[in-house]
């Protein structure tokens, strides 16, 4: 079993620096290559079962490091946005499915944290799991208040201002599209639709504007 370290050092000699040359390359080199020549080629290019090691060893890293990014956005903001006398009463700092409703619980409040690197592209995962929250955050009776914290807001509020049609937003989720159909059949067609119906219940929160160490756009491959 390859160390972070060493599988670290053997990704970077594969790729050179650019893993987008390197793969240009090698689409290059093998075109014509017949079966009989792929073993001197593997081993004149370093291709090799434990170099997949290497970048499945990297790719369990990888998805720790957005476990911690989760959890330690969470706790740096709790300083910024708490108000004076404001209890904590549940956290959930795991990224992804825990059991819990939300990832803060207070005496005031019920909230979701976001922590998305977003592209810009179609991103349609990462829009369905924004949508999720905000579902989760405004069907809830509660009498407190409710937040969806993101850092950067730009791309939150363009894909809720969208056309996107929900029964897409949900189609990988069939209890949440149940539940949905339920509660309001075909009320709603859209993501802008259903937003600007529940807008006033959740209030969005750019992270970055209010706690000094937040990149806007934090990187993470949340989802």
């Amino acid at each position: 079993m390859s160390t972070l370290d060493e599988a670290h050092r053997q990704i970077r000699d594969f790729t050179g620096g650019s893993l987008r040359t390197r793969v240009a390359e090698l689409e290059t080199t093998l075109q014509g290559t017949d079966r009989s020549r792929l073993e001197p080629l593997y081993k004149s290019e370093a291709i090799s079962p434990s170099l997949l090691q290497c970048a499945l060893v990297l790719k369990q890293a990888a998805s720790q490091v957005n476990e911690v990014v989760h959890a330690l956005g969470i706790l740096l903001s709790l300083p910024y946005i708490l108000r004076n006398g404001e209890v904590v009463q549940a956290l959930s700092l795991a990224a992804g499915n825990t059991g819990r409703p939300f990832d803060l619980e207070t005496d005031l409040r019920i909230a979701h944290f976001k922590f998305i690197d977003w592209k810009g592209g179609p991103e349609s995962i990462r829009q369905n799991q924004l949508f999720k929250d905000f579902y989760s955050l405004a069907e809830l009776q509660t009498p407190k208040e409710r937040y969806l914290y993101v850092v950067g807001i730009e791309h939150p509020e363009k894909f809720f201002a969208g056309g996107r049609a929900l029964r897409s937003v949900m189609s990988r989720n069939n209890k949440l599209w149940t539940e949905f159909v339920k509660q309001y059949g075909e009320r709603f067609a859209t993501v802008r639709d259903y937003y600007r119906f529940r807008q006033a219940s959740v209030k969005m929160v750019d992270l970055s504007k209010i706690v000094p160490c937040f990149p806007t756009g934090l990187v993470s491959d949340e989802e």
